[in-house]
């Protein structure tokens, strides 16, 4: 991918919600890598496969612009009394990429409100990306296996990552947080499901000694139509290992409920919500009472192309309509 130059003006859609955490509660995000940037092309990614991969960390968009919408964005959720809990970079792509990273966290930091990101942990081998990373109050990293093999197959990583460099960045990461570190591991079922593939897993973590391991299945639509959520015995042997070896470990698999957000401007804040979080057709029905509004205005997202519908697991999702996004 070219270098790309950081005079790029912030999107109005580089804030979206607030949406509902699991893990922050009312989260407003914060998507600083343009559509979709990552290191991974992950199968189970709910934005879809990844037609611009890379490992090179680049200049995005001006950390101050960004700034400058997340202080506009909290002025309006004020107005509407709605209360946020966390500023969380979860983008459509890997936070760590944005070489404005950690400038942008500390134009934040001032506004007294927690500040997370949510990182597939790729670069953490990087020191500069420790040193971002460092700036954060509470941080997530992906460890899905600890196994080569079912690495490449599950996250599909750029042909520049090797899983070795990773694991020893996050221990080293882990020396170095004086933060709340956490991990995410996402079961798939047949890919690092398997016992011994669990064990490897649960091992590694123990050594991490994450504030608490979150254990998660795929809730919504997938990249690749083969993901397949474990079973319910897969699920016990997994919790049964992970809690052997840990002190706090959590399984993710129910839905986190329909408190989306609007700021006034339904159609911006839909299609940044969707950009990162695909939605439920129950959650879209939501948002629209609240803002007084009618479907077809998600008809119409529908048929200019900017909005896209899809099934998974017998429920209706809707997901913004970007770049190798099926």
């Amino acid at each position: 991918m070219n270098q790309v130059t950081a005079n790029l003006h912030a999107p109005d859609t580089v804030t979206f919600g607030p949406v509902p955490s699991r893990r922050l509660g009312r989260s407003l995000g914060i998507n600083n890598i343009p559509a979709k940037v990552c290191s991974y092309s992950c199968i189970y990614c709910q934005v879809g496969r990844t037609p611009a991969m890379t490992v090179s960390r680049c200049a995005f968009y001006e950390p101050e612009l960004v700034a400058a919408r997340v202080r506009d964005k909290l002025g309006k959720l004020k107005e509407l009394d709605e209360p946020i809990h966390y500023l969380t970079f979860v983008p459509d792509g890997e936070p760590t990429l944005d070489a404005g990273l950690g400038a942008t966290l500390e134009l934040i930091q001032p506004l007294g409100i927690k500040l997370a990101v949510i990182s597939n942990a790729s670069l953490v081998w990087m020191e500069s990306v420790r040193r971002d990373l460092k700036k954060a109050d509470w941080v997530s990293l992906k460890v899905d296996t600890a196994d080569a093999s079912s690495w490449r197959e599950l996250n599909r990583p750029h042909g520049g990552l090797r899983l070795q460099s990773i694991l020893e960045g996050l221990l080293e990461f882990k020396q170095e947080f004086q933060g709340e570190l956490v991990t995410e591991t996402m079961l798939v079922r047949g890919v690092n499901t398997r016992e011994p593939q669990l064990r490897q897993t649960a091992a590694f973590l123990a050594r991490l000694k994450p504030a608490k391991c979150y254990v998660s299945v795929p809730i919504r639509p997938p990249a690749e139509r083969r993901v397949e959520m474990p079973d319910e015995h897969t699920l016990t042997t997994a919790y049964e290992i992970f809690g052997q070896e840990l002190a706090a470990v959590e399984l993710i698999t129910g839905y986190e409920g329909n408190s989306f957000a609007s700021t006034g401007d339904l159609v911006r804040d839909l299609l940044a919500i969707t950009a990162v979080h695909p939605i439920r057709e129950d959650a879209v029905q939501n948002l629209l009472d609240r803002a007084a509004a009618d479907w077809p205005v998600i008809d119409s997202l529908i048929e200019l192309g900017r909005l896209s519908k899809t099934e998974y697991r017998g429920m209706t999702f809707y997901v913004r309509t970007l770049p190798g996004r099926r």
